[in-house]
């Protein structure tokens, strides 16, 4: 009992910084203490509208020029606060960012609700708007989450706006481009944490220990990686075997600023493997300072709710029907019935040895089809 009431405590402590000893968006910290997971993560998205058209967006389909009206944000408040282990936030769109209204009447609401809660928050933006937008969130935010896959502004007008309905000249997006490092570092120097992530795809698999040191020049506190799965906008990309993968990774471990938190997130390669090579990875990442490996929180202790239409999603790109509604269903509900969904047992393994909850769907997908991961066990940890 000790025990469980310490995990809760370190895992629910607003006083504790993120950073690698304390990640509050892993679950696997409430797993270790109830056995079970619970819903400890709540997605937003609070617009549909983005300025941009990347390539790898895994919302591009539901992107639009405006939006619809919105379920009032006093109702979307009252539903988070019955969520009874509800640890994070996460904000997304589109660009949250975009429409100044939004921003104000509804993103700040609630950040400002989740820090009188002590409940951590995070808001995925490409960070190319007026500084002053994001300056206003300085006081409440705590992860400022961007993509960031690019040496120069030419790779970011050929990714970021890949799927634009118009025309964008270089000369747009080199503005762009330059804006989000100026506020990228602005916002970094006033004690904003950023946390750039960085895709592994066929442009990037080479460029990422490059990519690295921009994202160490922009004052991150963090960088992200998370190998690209094609899915939903992206779903026709070319798709990257296993070894690019993992020697992608290598070379960014070779050269990385070791006073930088590296995350690696939705990685295809688990301790219940028999290859060497992988193990052999694993191993490295587990014994590099400042490197994690964080579990998916999809689908294990977060939901998406659309703001529009008061969905409950797995997440905002999944492929499953909606679980529910806002507007007559409680999010601990909701989330009590997707732990006995069909689709859910699919992935529901759990080694405490290597702490680690397993694939995504994206991942069992995309290589382990054939595989039952419940019947795996893993290797001898050393």
């Amino acid at each position: 009992m000790n025990e469980m009431i310490r995990n809760m405590s370190q895992a629910q402590n607003p006083s504790l910084p993120v950073s690698p000893q304390h990640d509050p968006w892993d679950p696997i910290h409430l797993l270790r203490t109830f056995g079970r997971h619970v819903l400890t993560s709540v997605e937003l998205t609070v617009t549909n509208q983005c300025n941009m058209r990347c390539e790898h967006c895994a919302v591009g389909d539901s992107l639009n020029i405006s939006d619809p009206s919105k379920i009032d944000v006093n109702k979307i408040l009252c539903k988070l606060d019955e969520v009874e282990h509800l640890q994070t936030i996460s904000i997304t769109g589109g660009e949250p960012s975009y429409n100044q209204e939004t921003l104000i009447h509804y993103i700040m609401p609630i950040l400002r609700y989740a820090k009188q809660r002590g409940v951590r928050t995070q808001l995925n933006s490409n960070l190319t708007l007026n500084l002053s937008r994001y300056e206003m969130m300085i006081p409440f935010l705590d992860v400022m989450h961007i993509s960031f896959n690019y040496l120069n502004s030419d790779d970011f007008h050929e990714v970021g706006f890949v799927n634009h309905s118009g025309s964008v000249s270089k000369l747009v997006a080199a503005k762009l481009y330059e804006q989000m490092i100026s506020n990228a570092v602005q916002l970094s120097s006033s004690g904003m944490k950023i946390s750039a992530e960085s895709m592994i795809n066929y442009r990037t698999h080479r460029k990422l220990a490059e990519i690295h040191q921009i994202i160490v020049q922009m004052g991150c506190f963090r960088h992200e990686v998370h190998p690209m799965y094609p899915s939903s906008f992206a779903q026709n990309l070319p798709e990257l075997t296993l070894d690019d993968f993992m020697q992608a990774i290598h070379r960014l471990l070779d050269t990385r600023h070791p006073d930088i938190w590296l995350l690696f997130g939705t990685l295809p390669v688990f301790w219940c493997s028999s290859s060497e090579s992988e193990l052999m990875l694993l191993k490295r990442l587990r014994e590099t300072p400042n490197v994690t490996v964080r579990n998916d929180p999809d689908g294990r202790s977060r939901l998406n709710v659309d703001i529009f239409t008061g969905d409950i999603r797995v997440t905002d790109f999944a492929k499953v029907p909606p679980l529910g509604n806002i507007m007559k269903d409680g999010l601990d509900d909701v989330f009590a019935r997707w732990m006995d969904h069909p689709l859910k047992q699919t992935v529901s393994c759990y080694c405490p040895e290597a702490g680690c909850c397993g694939p995504n769907f994206l991942v069992k997908d995309m290589y382990y089809q054939e595989i039952d991961f419940q019947s795996r066990k893993a290797s001898v940890l050393k």
